[in-house]
């Protein structure tokens, strides 16, 4: 089975984005705040075709040959993961785990061509769940990619509860992805929060996306509030 012990820095495409997260035009016209956002290359193409976006993760805090030594350490730890669990992924988009090393690593080596430029303009904010920096709404829609669900294990029930709270003070919508644990389970917690923020006078829903790598892993989570800002 596919684990770590601890969160790592491992970056998605602009591409992979839209096809997790169901993004349309409309929705690269409001403001995003990617949380966890990583080394992803999102932020960068994103911000190119105009889109407000800013990125928070403690990974912002270091510079960019800083990360890049990180990123080198990760890359040789999930490629090995990878390769020994082959079987808990779907391959049809990469179609051998070099091919996926070297997708990574291109949108990785994106988000560092950016990182100077875009930390220095705020698109890119040295800050972490479940406390972001941030005002009531000031953004449209928040993103979460490979963290929360993801590391069920590392970071427990009282920390989901939490973030997805903040996400949802800071933004009108939030969107996570995947639902699935490292290792390709269902995470316990989906249904707790599911349960927990109807109860508390949300609209959410799981829906299925146009993206899977992880097996069985193409479903989002989406969780909209009305009205007053969260306090």
């Amino acid at each position: 089975m596919f684990t770590l012990e601890e969160v790592v820095p491992w970056g998605r495409s602009f591409d992979e984005y839209g096809r997790m997260f169901a993004l349309t035009d409309a929705d690269l016209c409001l403001r995003i705040v990617d949380c966890g956002g990583g080394p992803a290359s999102f932020n960068a193409e994103a911000t190119r075709r105009g889109t407000v976006v800013v990125s928070c993760d403690p990974l912002y805090r270091w510079d960019a040959d800083q990360i890049r030594e990180r990123i080198a350490l990760t890359y040789t730890k999930i490629v090995e993961e990878t390769r020994r669990n082959r079987e808990e992924f779907v391959w049809d988009s990469f179609g051998s785990v070099e091919a996926l090393g070297e997708v990574r690593m291109a949108a990785m080596n994106e988000f560092l061509d950016d990182y100077g430029a875009g930390r220095g303009h705020g698109r890119y904010v040295d800050a972490e769940l479940p406390a972001l920096p941030f005002a009531d709404d000031s953004f449209d829609l928040a993103l979460c990619s490979h963290f929360l669900f993801l590391y069920t294990s590392q970071l427990g029930d009282v920390f989901h509860h939490s973030a997805i709270r903040e996400m949802c003070r800071v933004a009108k919508e939030v969107r996570i992805f995947p639902l699935l644990t490292l290792g390709a389970r269902p995470s316990p917690y989906v249904e707790r929060v599911v349960d927990d923020f109807v109860r508390a006078g949300f609209r959410v829903s799981t829906e299925s996306v146009p993206y899977e790598f992880q097996r069985g892993g193409n479903q989002m989570m989406r969780i909209q509030r009305w009205g007053r800002p969260l306090r």
